[in-house]
């Protein structure tokens, strides 16, 4: 081991004795605007202070005035790493918004541990809030008034993505958005979802607020009082057999069932797959196989 590595977090990031913090993976960063899988995309930013910005994906095939349903995206990487602007993510979600026949948000929230926990919580309600404000169809954006169809509206995410996801799904119903918008449904992918100690210490180091392995937005299972007030009608769960977190999303799934919300929920397992393979390998079979689940979930088909 480096004897200058003060916190070893690999493969994410270690941190050096000298406070400097070296990511150790995640894709490079790609532009905007430009046409990518079918979907057209541009950058806003959502608020300066803290800097918060959005990437819009709109289908190239959209005609005028058509309405199209809402996915508002939120991308994983362990709280730390990857970005709603890299190559990965731009072009997964290009393709949620194509094939899905979608105008999709993703948002870039600020990584810890530079931006400590709850900062990404934090971001991407902000985003959330930013984006139903469009609902009338007069908010800052001129593709999501033109197009966005708010009785079709879906929060997603993969991994650390999916488990702000379901936090900010829960905080539409404690917090309130201000407007009369209801999720009509959340897709989880991979979600990074805690109960062991071992496994959650990138947990422990980034968040700065004293909590522990039954914090509800980490361990929303030992919540089922927080889980019943879950503010949408449908969930689907995606899980890989081989994921070091597949056990993590099984829990999170028997715990929404047997709570008292109201909703349906669904869990969906790819064989023989590890860890957000439908993004590592989005051009393989079974991740043509999520993203049809994906797009049946999202048009009732």
């Amino acid at each position: 081991m480096d004897t200058d590595i003060a916190h070893d977090f690999s493969p994410f990031f270690v941190v050096h004795k000298n406070g400097t913090i070296k990511r150790l993976m995640g894709s490079s960063p790609i532009p905007a605007p430009q046409t990518l899988n079918g979907a057209k995309t541009k950058d806003v930013t959502v608020s300066s202070d803290p800097k918060i910005t959005v990437r819009i994906f709109l289908p190239e095939s959209a005609s005028p005035g058509q309405k199209l349903p809402v996915v508002f995206y939120i991308h994983g990487g362990a709280f730390t790493i990857e970005s709603a602007l890299s190559i990965a993510y731009s072009s997964y979600v290009a393709s949620v918004a194509s094939k899905c026949n979608a105008i999709a948000i993703s948002v870039d929230y600020r990584l810890a541990p530079e931006a400590p926990i709850p900062a990404c919580y934090d971001d991407s309600w902000e985003a959330l809030k930013w984006v139903v404000s469009h609902v009338a169809g007069s908010g800052p954006d001129p593709w999501i008034n033109e197009h966005g169809d708010f009785t079709r509206f879906y929060v997603a995410g993969d991994s650390a993505g999916a488990n702000i996801a379901n936090t900010i799904a829960i905080w539409v119903s404690t917090k309130g958005l201000g407007c009369d918008v209801k999720i009509s449904g959340m897709i989880l992918a991979c979600p990074f979802f805690g109960h062991e100690v071992e496994l959650d210490k990138i947990w422990k180091y980034c968040c700065c607020e004293e909590t522990g392995v039954n914090d509800p937005r980490l361990n929303p299972a030992a919540s089922p009082d927080l889980l019943a007030k879950l503010a949408c009608e449908r969930v689907l769960v995606f899980t890989a057999e081989r994921d070091f977190l597949r056990e993590r999303g099984v829990t999170y799934y028997k715990a929404l069932e047997k709570s008292e919300w109201k909703g349906e929920v669904e869990s969906v397992e790819t064989e023989g797959e590890e860890h957000v393979f439908h993004l590592i390998k989005q051009d393989s079979e079974k991740a043509g196989d999520v993203m049809e689940k994906i797009n049946s979930f999202i048009n009732h088909k």
